[in-house]
């Protein structure tokens, strides 16, 4: 990967008042590479840099598979892919981020591969979190203005370190494309889930999809579709399966209803889109990592306990009941709330 020591030695915290007296910046890096539910999380940050510098040309870096959720994004003048399959790939990225000058470069990542390539373009500033709220220590070493932030949830601590660099007007929005039709559909109402997750603790049994589709299907009519990506196939017992790319993942989620999610990013889309549904969660803390904007009710064992261990499974999620999401779901769809069950 890319190795440069011009920004890492200069560690400094941010300034404020350094901020008053520069020139608003020309050049504007955004580093947030992967996966969705992060590049989501990112999207009010970024907004929030248009903001504040609305005649700036904003550059978003990020890994080819998740350019499609940047698609007609307003706050963004230029979307550029980290090409990393190859030596060509990778000096092709080389030669876009050392092809301007960068007046100021943002970490939002926090990884080592991240702001090295950050690093890598030279900016005369580069910002990032402090060594205590990276995943990787040594990132921050690459980083002459580090910011600790105090906020929980990640889309607030995206937007504090957006405020460091300069964007002190935060702007709670989340731009995204509108999608695009793929595969079939229920024509009227549906309930929307994406069972898998990047790790199998995250993940709510697929025998609860099932038993919680066949509830839909059976007290209200209502069919319960799982989205899955092209390739992949489950025994999906009574709901429907709707196999998409990201395009089509964004339609099905504006059309959905409702949508029943865990801890990934097509819940995460859900949240932004501002979709009625229900959040499960296990090992990680909805506090931090939990949808955000108050659309989606969110279920909890009480006895879960917060690890981010990367495990196979984790028990606390096969104990939230098919019935608790039902009943869940009568409470913020409308569809369900004023619907009486079949008997």
């Amino acid at each position: 990967m890319f190795t440069d020591g011009k920004s890492g030695n200069r560690a400094s915290q941010t300034n404020p008042d350094r901020l008053l007296t520069r020139a608003a910046p020309q050049n504007v890096l955004v580093v947030r590479l992967g996966a969705m539910g992060d590049i989501i999380h990112t999207l009010p940050a970024a907004a929030s840099l248009r903001r504040a510098y609305p005649q700036a040309h904003i550059t978003w870096l990020v890994e080819r598979r998740w350019a499609p959720l940047l698609e007609g994004n307003p706050s963004v003048d230029e979307v550029a892919c980290l090409e990393r399959d190859s030596i060509g790939g990778l000096f092709r990225t080389w030669r876009l981020l050392r092809s301007r000058a960068w007046d100021l470069a943002i970490d939002f990542q926090g990884l080592l591969k991240s702001a090295m390539v950050a690093s890598a373009a030279h900016p005369e500033r580069l910002y990032g979190f402090h060594q205590s709220q990276v995943r990787e220590r040594a990132a921050a070493l690459f980083y002459s203005n580090k910011f600790a932030s105090p906020a929980v949830h990640v889309v607030d601590r995206n937007l504090d370190l957006a405020a460091a660099a300069g964007a002190t007007a935060a702007l709670h929005s989340f731009p995204l494309p509108p999608g695009r039709a793929e595969g079939e559909l229920p024509e009227g109402d549906f309930v929307l889930a994406s069972p898998l997750a990047g790790w199998g603790a995250k993940q709510w049994p697929l025998d609860h999809y099932r038993a919680l589709g066949d509830l839909l299907a059976r007290e209200f009519r209502l069919p319960m579709v799982l989205n899955l990506p092209s390739g992949n196939s489950v025994d999906a017992g009574p709901c429907r399966v709707h196999y998409s790319s990201i395009a089509g993942l964004v339609h099905a989620t504006r059309r959905a209803a409702a949508v029943v999610g865990v801890d990934s990013g097509p819940l995460h889309l859900a949240a932004a889109l501002g979709k009625p549904g229900v959040a499960l969660f296990g090992p990680t803390d909805p506090a931090r990592n939990g949808p955000y904007g108050g659309s989606l009710a969110v279920l909890r064992c009480p006895h879960a306990s917060t690890s981010y261990k990367r495990r196979p499974a984790d028990p606390s999620m096969s104990r939230i009941s098919p019935a608790q999401v039902l009943e869940a779901l009568r409470t913020v769809c409308s569809c369900l709330g004023s619907a009486t069950p079949i008997r």
